[in-house]
């Protein structure tokens, strides 16, 4: 299928994305990976659909590297002229946090050890069961979505198992290892020197942790582990599963520059 291809570059959440066309078309607004399976003829999400008004506008979803494709499939024309051009949006509003998960990228770089089929993953998602619906599997749905090689406890970590030892053997296999930390995170019962040896280790460059809080707050955290609340974080309270996703692949992926 013919297409015209706008590469945008990094684009930030809120920006207007604004296609001036010849004649109605198709237009779409994908990101790296769903650009990738609409060029090989795969399955693909996309923003945008027949654009029958020009110019047409597409809110960008969320801050990354998006493409725009304009094409004429089940449409009489034979060809189309097209121009994109991309207005900023507004600033973001002013929020606490916990810094940029991008100081992860100033980390050095992690030996991965293979399991026991020889394979290693991008992240590896630790998560209470309590959190398996609303956090753990769109995450991974998202992170997978992007590209991403993910390791999911599909059997989710249950009281008795031991924290330290899941945690362990995800961030040994993978490069990154996200813990959804929460009150029924907490509440499995754990010892809180597992804890404090993981983030310990983590300090110490040895593993590169991604902690996620969700529906916690850091005073909750700290009461837990002092430690845990002074990590680089990411809340659920401030941010959606898609804009933590971006921002996760994008540390994944500047790491695998490095």
């Amino acid at each position: 299928m013919n297409f015209l291809k706008y590469d945008l570059g990094r684009v930030e959440k809120g920006s207007t994305v604004v296609v001036t066309l010849s004649t109605g078309a198709n237009v779409r607004l994908m990101d790296s990976t769903n650009f990738s399976n609409y060029r090989n003829g795969r399955q693909h999400h996309y923003y945008g659909g027949l654009a029958q008004v020009s110019p047409s506008r597409i809110v960008v979803p969320s801050t990354g590297h998006w493409y725009v494709t304009v094409d004429l499939a089940g449409l009489r024309a034979s060809n189309v002229r097209a121009s994109v051009n991309v207005e900023p949006g507004a600033l973001r509003p002013l929020r606490s946090a916990n810094g940029s998960l991008a100081g992860i990228r100033s980390e050095p770089p992690v030996r991965l050890t293979p399991d026991e089929s020889g394979q290693t993953w991008d992240v590896f998602i630790s998560h209470a069961g309590e959190d398996k619906a609303s956090v753990a599997l769109p995450l991974y749905e998202a992170l997978t979505a992007r590209g991403l090689q993910v390791w999911l406890d599909k059997g989710e970590l249950r009281i008795g198992d031991s924290l330290r030892r899941k945690i362990d053997y995800g961030l040994a296999h993978s490069s990154f290892g996200v813990v959804v930390f929460s009150k029924s995170f907490f509440a499995k019962g754990w010892p809180q020197y597992e804890l404090d040896g993981i983030v310990g280790l983590s300090v110490a460059g040895k593993q590169r942790m991604l902690p996620i809080w969700h529906e916690i707050s850091k005073d909750e955290v700290a009461s837990q582990s002092p430690s845990l609340a002074d990590k680089i974080a990411r809340t659920t309270a401030t941010s959606t599963i898609a804009e933590i996703a971006d921002e996760i692949a994008e540390v994944v992926r500047d790491a695998d520059a490095a």
